[in-house]
């Protein structure tokens, strides 16, 4: 017997699709459509599209339907002011709490990213980015700076999707996370925090420099 998707399912394959940006931005979804694919009605349906209009990736707009957020830069922008503070902070903290089992863990993500091509692994680098970014703030000890950066990271991850086209060399990736991992790694925090924030910044002005 075929097992029933749940909702929360359904609503993080929805999730993962804008994301990624196999739903482009300003294409409208279907309710009939979700319905068919998943077998299930439309009321889990129009709870999973207010879901996701709560995480500002859908736009419910009243007779026309649930829109693919575009992206809005000047929203982007907000975001970044907080996590370039944040995710110093998360890296900061993970340092004395880390341990050298979740090390090795990133030691394999980074050296994984080493042996990517950024023509043809793209999507698996920034998979392994946030496989890296998870480790730190599960290993932060703050379940409050968790959720918060937990929830924009979902934007961050979404513009790196998006921005495909003009992240031209792994070093985007490798340079700033390889200074993190050897800060985590001497116990440096002061460094850890730095480099964490210059990861950000580096992502940044390649995000203005291409696209603003």
């Amino acid at each position: 017997m075929k097992k029933k998707i749940t909702t929360d399912e359904i609503y993080n394959i929805l999730k993962d699709r804008i994301i990624q940006i196999k739903y482009e931005p300003g294409i409208v979804l279907n309710e009939v459509d979700i319905g068919n694919e998943f077998e299930i009605s439309r009321t889990p349906i129009r709870e999973i599209f207010q879901r996701l209009n709560s995480n500002k990736l859908l736009k419910i707009i009243p007779r026309y339907g649930a829109q693919v957020s575009h992206i809005d830069f000047k929203y982007m922008k907000s975001v970044f002011e907080i996590t370039r503070e944040f995710d110093s902070l998360a890296t900061k903290l993970c340092v004395d709490k880390i341990s050298e089992e979740e090390i090795s863990k990133l030691e394999e993500i980074y050296n994984n990213l080493l042996q990517y091509n950024i023509e043809e692994d793209y999507q698996k680098a920034i998979s392994e980015d946030e496989k890296f970014h998870k480790i730190i703030l599960e290993n932060c000890g703050n379940t409050c700076l968790e959720e918060i950066l937990s929830n924009l990271h979902i934007h961050t991850e979404r513009l790196w999707h998006y921005s495909e086209d003009h992240i031209d060399s792994m070093e985007i990736f490798t340079e700033t996370l390889g200074k993190i991992l050897t800060a985590i790694k001497e116990k440096d925090r002061d460094k850890a925090e730095k480099y964490a924030r210059e990861h950000i910044d580096v992502f940044v002005e390649k995000i203005k420099k291409e696209m603003l």
